[in-house]
């Protein structure tokens, strides 16, 4: 099977996991439902599901075992997102090519949507087969998801990105924001399969320390794309980060150097990767997507 193949499996089947599971948790709650499923499906690159699934395969797990990891970090993103448009945020109109779930929905049922989103993450994540009558997995579990997506990981650095607009800021403050804003749920990603796995300290530690490379290669790429990329490649505003003022690595580095910086730490994550072998191959690719994306 082709790379392209496979991201297309994954992609495919996170995509009607939680379309099956969200249209099962429908209410009479007036849009509030509908605008949870229109912030959270219809595309998307999906990466942060590709990454547990490639995570699942090199440590041996099935797919079935952590679908409900995917889902529940895919609506961790898709709340972010939600609440990332708002006027109040970035005021974005336009994400993956349709008008933004505060354009369609309004500004309250948004924050509704982005909210009922993250509650609901947790709800899946515990609701797996595989998760049953193992308690310390679960609250281990819990807790990665709730650190990556709270004020110690994304959270904290879409709050640091936001006092960063407009101000001058050194290549190090610019990291730490980039690897919590997005790397954090990255790391959650290759990590909550191994802590499912039971995978001894050692082997997470280098799935994580190879997450933690390619979430912030993964920023860098896309600040390249800001300035390299146009809006219908994108499905978002070509130029909106120049436009609010925001630290990027072009800015502070130059194209050429920043785009040689994504490619260092592609190497560093496949370098993390070694003891794992011929396994690794899904999570190699990925890292080279992570630099060779076009949006």
């Amino acid at each position: 099977m082709t790379f392209e193949d496979k991201l297309g499996q994954w992609r495919l089947r996170i995509e009607n996991y939680l379309q099956q599971y969200l249209q099962q948790q429908d209410s009479d709650c007036g849009n509030l439902a509908e605008a949870m499923r229109y912030g959270t499906l219809g595309g998307g690159k999906r990466l942060r599901a590709v990454l547990v699934y490639a995570t699942a395969e090199t440590i041996g797990l099935p797919a079935d075992d952590v679908d409900s990891i995917a889902a529940a970090i895919e609506m961790i993103h898709a709340y972010s997102l939600i609440h990332d448009d708002l006027p109040a945020m970035d005021d974005d109109d336009l994400r993956r090519g349709q008008p933004t779930t505060h354009i369609q929905y309004g500004d309250a049922t948004a924050i509704l949507a982005g909210d009922a989103l993250q509650a609901e993450a947790f709800a899946v994540l515990v609701s797996a087969t595989a998760v049953q009558n193992k308690p310390d997995t679960i609250a281990a579990l819990v807790q990665r998801l709730a650190l990556a997506a709270g004020q110690a990981g994304m959270v904290g650095g879409q709050q640091l990105d936001l006092d960063a607009e407009g101000q001058a800021v050194s290549l190090e403050t610019l990291s730490r924001i980039h690897q919590l804003k997005t790397g954090a749920l990255i790391r959650a990603c290759c990590t909550m399969p191994a802590v499912l796995a039971g995978l001894p300290a050692s082997e997470i530690a280098r799935l994580d320390d190879y997450a933690n490379n390619i979430g912030l290669a993964f920023q860098v790429h896309d600040d390249v794309l800001d300035i390299t990329a146009d809006t219908a490649t994108l499905g978002k505003p070509q130029g909106a980060d120049l436009e609010r003022g925001k630290a990027t690595y072009p800015a502070l580095m130059g194209l050429d150097k920043a785009s040689a910086k994504a490619a260092s730490l592609r190497d560093e994550a496949c370098a993390a990767l070694s003891g794992f072998g011929d396994k690794a191959h899904w999570l190699e690719e990925i890292a080279d997507l992570m630099v060779s994306r076009s949006h």
